[in-house]
């Protein structure tokens, strides 16, 4: 009995375990089935955000491409336009020159004919010059027969005698052959005035005076320039260089005779086009910013001269203004080249003749720190130099080697003369130096000391860069009529002897003043 209930129980509690494993088996399946379905949905939410994601990345990397396309093909629009202008005037040009050509040959027909005309002529004239001159030694020898007188003696005479009238004659025949000149000469001269232009370079002003700045398309001019020019009317007022806008293709002018301000102005333009935002109080700010850059940058090539050169214990003043030698240039030779190789030449001179090769070296390199200062005094740049170079502490024999270069002042010391010497061989090689400016000046002091040596002068001024010649004259030596015979005379001189470009006006003037002290 008790076994079988037992085994009842048994059987019961077997029986309600698969069920409840059924069942539990059941749940699961149901979960997965949920899960799976809740993967799935998931997966096709973020299949269709990759999906947009990717479809926005396209478009954009479309529309970036078609952006650069266009841009491409506007700068190709360009060059074929430019391209088409150079054609259209090479044919122009080359049409012209088929006209000249063509010209040119109907001229040289004409030439020719008038050049047999012109030899038969010459051969009639021959002829009759031969009977003229028979003619006159008949005349010659009836005239000496008459008058008792020879040929010589009666020349004299008649020269002598005809002399004075013929120079008041000259005179009066003189005006007006210039007056005519003037009127008819007038647009061919222009003409070959602005050939010349064309045709003769320019490096020496541009080197000295302007600086080329390069931009990437034209389009960039009109931000520079700003609405209504203020823009560029802040730079030039921030930086003191003249900023020239014109037609020239892809470049900006910048002008200014101090080399730093242009510098300034150059790096400064590039930060702001760099940059893209061009507006008054960007200028101001990006200006002063560039001038403390510059700055440092004149400090840095001092001191890296200085040490390249193996000189120490430089006043830092001095050094910065052996730095602000690299933008200046002397006749065209740069100024800090032509120190370092003076200082070099110095120190190899030195050490030949026995004496201390640095400070030969020093004084070679300070020699021309006149021509830097920060002020302009009116001083030759040999005493300026010497005296910065005794105010920062210079050695008594260095200072007399700057002021003696130029023979301002007496040599004291050995390097003195190894200086001058030095200065003279680095500006004396061939290709240092364009002596444009020098010989200039030696033509305007040529000009006034030839017009000075006639008699009644008593000052002469060469103005307008020596296109006129004013002389002033004593009144009481000479009157109305040698003024104006001394005008041609001193004219017919330089004309003679000397070499000039263009035209020079004499202005002869004569005035008689009165005066009297009331008291």
């Amino acid at each position: 009995m008790e076994w079988t209930m037992i085994v009842s129980v048994l059987t019961a509690f077997a029986g309600g375990g698969a069920i409840s494993y059924f069942l539990w088996d059941s749940a699961l399946k149901k979960k997965r089935v949920r899960i799976i379905k809740e993967s799935e949905t998931e997966g096709e939410v973020i299949k269709k955000d990759k999906m947009l994601q990717a479809k926005e990345k396209f478009l954009q990397l479309k529309s970036e491409h078609e952006k650069y396309i266009n841009e491409k093909n506007g700068k190709i629009a360009n060059l074929e336009n430019k391209l088409k202008q150079r054609e259209s005037s090479l044919n122009q040009r080359r049409d012209e020159l088929q006209r000249k050509v063509k010209d040119f040959e109907v001229k040289k027909k004409d030439v020719d004919a008038i050049r047999e005309n012109l030899n038969h002529q010459l051969e009639v004239l021959e002829v009759k010059n031969e009977e003229l001159e028979k003619l006159h030694k008949q005349q010659v020898d009836q005239l000496e027969e008459i008058s008792g007188l020879s040929a010589d003696e009666a020349k004299s005479q008649l020269v002598e005698s005809m002399k004075n009238e013929a120079k008041t004659e000259a005179m009066s025949y003189i005006q007006e052959i210039m007056d005519e000149a003037k009127l008819t000469a007038n647009k061919e001269a222009k003409k070959v005035v602005v050939k010349t232009i064309q045709r003769v370079a320019t490096e020496t002003a541009m080197e000295n005076s302007v600086t080329i700045f390069h931009i990437e398309s034209d389009e960039i001019k009109g931000r520079i320039i700003g609405r209504e020019g203020r823009n560029i009317r802040a730079l030039e007022a921030a930086t003191g260089v003249e900023i020239i806008v014109d037609d020239t293709p892809e470049a900006i002018v910048l002008s200014a005779f101090d080399p730093v301000r242009r510098e300034i102005a150059r790096l400064a333009l590039h930060q702001l086009v760099t940059d893209g935002r061009i507006h008054p109080a960007r200028i101001e700010e990006v200006v002063n910013k560039v001038k403390k850059q510059v700055e440092e940058e004149i400090i840095e090539t001092g001191k890296r001269t200085c040490i390249d050169l193996g000189i120490h214990g430089v006043h830092p003043e001095l050094i910065r203004m052996i730095g602000k030698m690299k933008y200046r240039s002397s006749y065209g030779q740069n100024l800090l080249q032509h120190s370092r190789e003076t200082a070099n030449l110095c120190a190899i001179m030195a050490s030949e003749l026995g004496l201390n090769p640095k400070r030969a070296k020093r004084a070679g390199l300070l020699h021309d720190i006149g021509k830097v200062p920060d002020d302009e005094p009116e001083l030759p740049h040999a005493i300026l130099g010497m005296k910065l170079a005794e105010k920062f502490k210079e050695k008594p024999d260095i200072c007399n080697a700057i002021g003696a270069h130029h023979d301002e002042v007496e040599m004291t010391s050995l390097i003195a003369p190894i200086v001058q010497v030095c200065d003279a061989i680095s500006g004396a090689r061939p290709g240092a130096r364009r002596e444009a400016v020098e010989s200039y000046i030696n033509r305007l002091k040529e000009l006034e000391s030839m017009a000075l040596s006639h008699p009644g002068v008593l000052k002469t001024y060469a103005i307008q860069a020596g296109r006129e010649l004013r002389v002033i004259v004593g009144s009481e030596k000479i009157n109305d009529k040698e003024a104006e015979q001394l005008s041609y005379d001193i004219a017919k001189q330089i004309q003679d002897e000397m070499t000039y470009p263009g035209q020079i006006k004499v202005t002869v003037i004569r005035e008689t003043r009165a005066v009297n002290y009331a008291k």
